[in-house]
């Protein structure tokens, strides 16, 4: 649901912030979503923040990515 919500996001938006502040947790769905837009920020050459102090598995998995 999540990313056919999103799925045509930057069409509309140069640039998207979302915050996870409060976010315990994410399964790998919430996951591969966020990095999926992230793909598609990059691909399109839009800007694209994920700010807050929230959920570990998100930042291990960029943290993962970056590597």
């Amino acid at each position: 649901m999540f990313q056919q919500e999103f799925k045509y996001i930057f069409e509309k938006w140069t640039s998207i912030t979302i915050s996870i502040e409060g976010i315990e947790s994410m399964d790998k769905y919430g996951v591969n979503a966020m990095a999926e837009l992230h793909n598609q920020a990059i691909i399109k050459n839009k800007k694209f923040a994920i700010i807050g102090n929230g959920c570990e598995d998100l930042y291990h998995h960029f943290k993962s990515e970056a590597a």
